[in-house]
């Protein structure tokens, strides 16, 4: 048992009247002893539950991170500006999911991406970005980090599998079993970057106070580009069944610029594609890379527009739809799927 974890549990754990936030190095420490195992299976399964109900403060997201940052897998710097996509780790079960034909869309376009997951945890055990990518030919778990580095250089698309690339999280997974719940690391990961130059951290979430620790944990981080979306499921994919909510970092204030956009304003119907098996999955999203027409094809307007409008490459989201289906129908997006099957 170790004397300064309890100490920890002691601090979050003392009800709604006298528990404590963490300091950013206490999180740091706390996360650190949880990933190495030097904290008991009590102690640490009492601290994510007693953390849970507390709820994080972004203070306690940065050391958590710092955590991570210290022991986990990093990508190394490229010449060009790179995009992260946080997305939720236990994956989709009522919606279809597009990030991964955005994600090669603007690689297609010349805007790197790095992408980040692991299996079917819990509590939804949905589909995860993993088993969407092996669908599609692509098995990023058969290679290293050095491998991954190789093609993310070359293809402007790199994934960290995190059972295959930061095993040091797995074990701390399966609390997420024992106690029904998601604890706050499944909130802290959502904005994690394994990456170690200049990154556009793009986040997804539900809550909308999530947003307001995201901020002040990025602060903290020194990252200065940012978007968060509530967007299908917790991730990233702006919804077509309602107005899309976004806030993203501003050059001249402290503030959240916000964005409210409506996808009937840009001629999409207010229809989410539902998502069926996987495999219907993967052959609609073979129909896209094709450049066909279809509902999940207006999916993939929808959002290649708007993420090539605000990535840069496109002057407004109207000319960021219309480069999105020239890419789609040139086949350029199928050949950069094409680049990453080795």
């Amino acid at each position: 048992m170790s004397n300064i974890f309890r100490e920890f549990i002691q601090k979050v754990g003392s009800g709604s009247h006298t528990s404590e936030n963490l300091t950013r190095a206490e999180a740091a420490m706390a996360m650190k002893m949880m990933l190495l195992a030097e904290a008991t299976p009590a102690q640490i399964g009492a601290f994510l539950i007693a953390h849970r109900i507390k709820r994080p403060t972004g203070e306690e997201l940065a050391g958590m991170l710092d955590a991570y940052n210290e022991l986990g897998p990093k990508l190394q710097p490229i010449s060009q500006p790179v995009i992260v996509l946080g997305i939720p780790y236990d994956g989709r079960t009522r919606t279809a999911p597009i990030n991964i034909i955005t994600a090669l869309l603007l690689a297609a376009a010349g805007q790197p991406v790095i992408m980040h997951g692991g299996d079917r945890y819990p509590t939804k055990y949905g589909l995860p970005l993993i088993e969407i990518w092996q669908g599609l030919g692509v098995d990023w778990t058969n290679f290293p980090l050095d491998k991954i580095q190789q093609v993310f250089e070359k293809t402007g698309i790199g994934f960290i599998h995190t059972p295959t690339h930061f095993p040091l999280t797995q074990a701390l997974w399966e609390y997420r079993d024992q106690l029904g719940k998601r604890p706050p690391l499944a909130t802290m990961e959502l904005i994690w970057c394994p990456y170690t130059g200049d990154a556009h951290i793009i986040a997804g979430f539900v809550h909308p106070p999530t947003e307001s620790m995201f901020q002040v944990a990025l602060e903290l981080l020194q990252v200065k580009k940012y978007t968060f979306v509530k967007g299908l499921e917790g991730s990233c994919d702006l919804p077509r069944d309602r107005t899309a909510i976004i806030g993203f970092s501003s050059s001249k204030t402290q503030e959240l610029e916000r964005l409210h956009l409506a996808p009937r304003e840009y001629g999409f119907t207010s229809k989410n594609v539902p998502l069926g098996t996987r495999a219907e999955l993967i052959q609609d999203m073979q129909s896209v890379l094709a450049g066909d027409e279809s509902e999940f094809m207006q999916t993939a307007l929808w959002n290649g527009g708007f993420y090539l409008w605000h990535s840069g490459i496109c002057p407004d989201i109207q000319a960021g739809i219309t480069k999105a289906r020239e890419l789609f129908s040139s086949g350029l997006v199928a050949a950069k799927l094409r680049e990453l099957i080795w």
